[in-house]
């Protein structure tokens, strides 16, 4: 598998809604970030899918380094 695209080095906050689906981009190329535009095809890369339990603001990771996907975990401040 290649590398992902640093999308930027510092989480993105959303307001997400409870029972809605969330697709994280996990390669870095899309111009919708944290969420998947379809950029990925042709690659080996896929969108992972989320769905919130509950209402309120979540961190999603932006460098695609996390280890905790789709959240941030501090992972851009070693990149």
């Amino acid at each position: 598998m290649s590398e992902p695209t640093i999308a930027q080095k510092s989480p993105i906050p959303v307001e997400v809604e409870a029972g809605k689906d969330y697709w994280w981009c996990s390669c870095g190329n899309s111009k919708k970030q944290p969420f998947c535009d379809g950029s990925h095809k042709g690659s080996s890369f896929t969108p992972l899918k989320w769905t919130a339990e509950e209402t309120g603001r979540k961190f999603f990771c932006a460098c695609k380094h996390t280890k905790t996907p789709p959240f941030c975990d501090g992972s851009h401040k070693a990149i």
